[in-house]
């Protein structure tokens, strides 16, 4: 026969011990319970019979034909080996003493066990049961049940400690309740390992749903014979009276225990856990103590389970009220990353973890316990190779993915939710290793007894074995907690893919808002082209020389740059006072007295165009004929709101030479006479007074809009006219453009300016391979170089010292990610450009 220690001990035969309990005695008879084939070495005695060879005498002979009569019928009740027959307090007339006894039918065999009745107490369990149910009806969930049911079945059942104990799905378990003496040191909140309650013992707990130990020291009485005449040991896996495995009753002796009793509590056809209690004095439960406890043990079983469905119920219902309310809110998210971020809280009250984060377009967001943003993106990488579009979960990251190792502080157990079909958006939820949240709870002085075995077998060992078998580990991600997962799965997909089709949608309408664009670019260019087409083709004044037309021509067309510029700036329209001041401004030192006077008001775009025509003839005209041809004259320019909002304008000549009507309309009195009223249906009245022109535009409301408490914007570069002075003389610049028409004119200008040499340069590595040779004393550069802008030639000028400015006809240089620099505004003349360099600090 193998001996039994603690390498073998899964695998001893405790169905089958061979022997029973000292409280009790067993008789074995046939199926029929009619002849004795068996029996407890200790029958005759216990029951009182002479006789002490029972085998194969009938059953009558021994007990007398009533006690057999009720025993048979007690066996028919029973139906099942697992509800025996039970006859408590019943006393036997031919030894006229009162006994508990039980009868079950198994493998053949009718087992009948006898007990000594206690007197005291009620003759009926069903007391007992009711006082047990009864204080329970309050009670609203699990936590509540589980804490009162042990303090409830140590006041009634009066043993020295009463736990509950609950599995794990690894077979590990944990004191989850408690109640003991004041004196006995604490077990609630430890957790013992698998091997504590070996699979063998586990089957015979659904079995046999309670088990009574009388004596932990107590002998052990033999079945005789040992084997039936087919060679088989005797199978006492229902019978209450089964003897205790040595090892186990090693365990109980070394924490001082003398008795225990122990009830199952099957939830669903599974073994949740056990009530377990403990007595240091030997103690043995009689029938109806016993039967009570069976039957609270069975409502205890059910009133959990519909307590633990209702919590799910309740945890599900506001799980399904949290991520409504998320996806709700989610209506309009375009950055799915951010807004979950935002309540990444709130994910882990959904399911518990010591930390969360979410992994959206290459983004790490996290809370509480969780990775680095460093390790975030292998981590998804991981998640992409083993999720495959459903949820996955571990308790132990680093077995799978060995780089987790370097955080295990963090965490150890991960569960992934896919937020897309493809590998790229994941949801984790992180949990600490479970050993670094829990010690043992108990005495840390307290010693225990060691048996044969050693300090195996007591409770501080089985908490040191199970914290080395969970190393590494957090506790497990429960089903229920998957399926709030796969829930949150389902509508966080939603949200991704909401804020796909916003993102979609909101691509389809900027490229709506493009073409948009485009066409409007292309409409506006047209009439630019078609206006500066009627400008050129207008035929050449009598008497008029080609320089005198070309300037005219210049003038004109700068003139619509500025309105351009102007509008471009003011976002589709421009501040009049802007426009007349921009016209004004060359000529304020060289001719008459120039007065501007009115109220905040802007025109839109295409009033704008026209009216900076109108202005530019006026000023030229009075420049070259009028006021502002002789020092001694005066230009007053006004204006102010009629009465349904159009802005008239008044302009006003005086102290110029004498004036008389021309004999002719030039292109100038034409387009100061006919535009407005053609283009947007106003008025322009022209007087010829001998003392000086009067000119009286109306601009009509629909292109008007009123900013008194607005102010207007940054005036525009002005250009400069007269006679140039010579600001570059001798200096050498490098000018960057590259349209060659452009740096040709550029260059004309530079060396009018009195530059000594000018270097053209079309892109950045012609002019950084120049700036490697030599360092000129100035460098204009044009921003935009086809495929790329000037900015890193601008770093270098810097580095080096050398004054510059940007040649653009960008408001805002920010768009193409070039470092603010003094501007000159395309297109420009030899007067802007001038004015321009004057502004640069040591350029002239």
């Amino acid at each position: 026969m193998t001996t039994v220690d603690l390498t073998n001990c899964d695998r001893e035969p405790i169905h089958i011990p061979g022997s029973v309990q000292p409280h009790g005695c067993m008789i074995v008879c046939d199926a029929e319970a009619v002849t004795i084939r068996r029996h407890s070495s200790n029958a005759s005695a216990f029951l009182g019979l002479k006789e002490f060879e029972l085998v194969g005498r009938r059953l009558e002979e021994i007990l007398g034909g009533p006690v057999v009569h009720e025993m048979r019928n007690a066996l028919a009740r029973s139906g099942a080996p697992s509800r025996a027959g039970l006859m408590p307090r019943y006393r036997v007339s031919a030894m006229d003493r009162e006994f508990d006894i039980s009868i079950h039918a198994f493998k053949g065999n009718a087992i009948i066990e006898f007990e000594e009745s206690v007197a005291a107490g009620p003759t009926s369990p069903l007391e007992f049961a009711r006082t047990l149910v009864g204080r329970l009806s309050d009670v609203t969930t699990p936590a509540q049940l589980i804490k009162k049911a042990a303090r409830l079945l140590r006041a009634v059942l009066q043993y020295d400690r009463v736990m509950i104990y609950q599995f794990a799905p690894d077979g590990s378990g944990k004191v989850v309740s408690e109640a003991k003496r004041p004196d006995l040191e604490s077990f609630l909140g430890q957790h013992f390992p698998a091997s504590d309650i070996p699979q063998q013992a586990r089957q015979l707990y659904l079995l046999n749903p309670i088990r009574v130990v009388s004596d932990s020291s107590g002998e052990r009485f033999p079945i005789m014979p040992v084997l039936d005449a087919a060679g088989e040991p005797l199978d006492l896996s229902y019978a209450h009276l089964r003897s205790v495995s040595p090892i186990h009753c090693e365990y109980l002796r070394n924490m001082g225990v003398s008795a225990s009793m122990s009830v199952s509590i099957i939830v669903d056809g599974a073994l949740w856990g056990l009530i377990a209690c403990h007595h240091y004095r030997p103690h043995s439960l009689s029938m109806n103590r016993r039967i009570a406890a069976e039957i609270f043990g069975e409502f205890f079983a059910l009133q959990l389970g519909a307590l633990t469905q209702k919590q799910m119920l309740l945890a599900a219902e506001r799980a399904r009220d949290f991520l409504n309310g998320l996806l709700s809110s989610a209506a309009y998210v375009t950055d799915a990353s951010g807004f979950l971020g935002q309540h990444l809280a709130e994910f882990r009250n959904l399911v518990e973890s010591d930390g969360v984060g979410v992994w959206v377009n290459g983004a790490w967001r996290s809370e509480g316990s969780a990775p680095p943003a460093e390790f975030a993106e292998e981590l998804a990488a991981f998640a992409g190779s083993v999720c495959d579009g459903r949820i996955w979960a571990t308790t132990a990251l680093a077995e799978a993915l060995p780089a987790a190792r370097a955080h295990a502080e963090q965490f150890a157990g991960m569960l992934a939710i896919p937020l897309s079909q493809i590998p790229r958006d994941y949801l984790f939820f992180f949990r600490r290793e479970l050993v670094h949240t829990i010690e043992w709870g108990g005495d840390p002085h307290k010693t225990y007894t060691s048996g044969p075995h050693g300090d195996r077998l007591t409770p501080r060992q089985s908490f040191a074995v199970w914290k080395e078998t969970v190393a590494g580990h957090s506790s497990i991600w429960t089903p229920v907690e998957r399926e709030l997962a796969e829930s949150a799965r389902r509508t966080l997909i939603e949200v991704v893919l909401r804020q796909s089709e916003l993102l979609a949608d909101e691509r389809n309408k900027a490229d709506i808002r493009q073409k948009m664009l485009n066409q409007e670019l292309n409409h506006r260019v047209k009439n630019i082209l078609a206006l500066i087409k009627s400008i050129v083709a207008h035929p050449l004044a009598e008497g008029a020389t080609i320089e005198a037309y070309v300037m005219s021509l210049k003038g004109r067309i700068e003139a619509l740059a500025i309105a351009h510029d102007q509008a471009m700036r003011a976002s589709g329209g421009g501040f009049l006072l802007d426009l007349v001041n921009a016209e004004a401004s060359p000529y304020r030192t060289s001719g008459g007295a120039i007065t501007v006077r009115g109220p905040a008001v802007s025109l839109d775009a295409r009033a704008f165009s026209v009216v900076a025509l109108v202005i530019h003839e006026l000023i030229t005209n009075a420049a070259k004929y009028g006021a502002l041809s002789v020092k001694t004259g005066e230009l007053t320019v006004t204006w102010s709101a009629n009465a349904v909002g159009d802005c008239d304008i008044v302009w006003q000549e005086r102290g110029g030479p004498p004036v008389k009507p021309p004999s002719r309309q030039g292109f100038g009195s034409i387009l100061i006479g006919r535009s407005i009223p053609y283009d947007l249906g106003g008025r322009s009245d022209l007087s010829f007074e001998p003392e000086g022109i009067t000119a009286k535009l109306c601009i009509p409301a629909k292109f008007v809009r009123w900013t008194e408490d607005v102010a207007p914007p940054e005036d525009a570069p002005v250009p400069v006219k007269g006679k140039p002075g010579r600001p570059l003389e001798g200096k050498r610049v490098l000018l960057v453009e590259d349209q060659f028409i452009i740096a040709m004119d550029c260059e004309d200008m530079l060396t009018t300016l009195g530059a000594s040499q000018v270097e053209v340069c079309a892109n950045v590595s012609e002019a950084l391979s120049f700036l490697g040779r030599t360092a000129p004393d100035l460098a204009i550069l044009d921003v935009n170089l086809g495929s790329e802008t000037s900015e890193p030639i601008g770093n270098r000028l810097r580095e080096l010292g050398v004054p510059f400015l940007f040649a653009t006809g960008y408001d805002d240089l920010a768009i193409l990610g070039v470092a603010e620099a003094t501007t000159l505004r395309k297109p420009y003349n030899l007067g802007s450009l001038e004015a321009a360099l004057r502004k640069i600090p040591g350029a002239g």
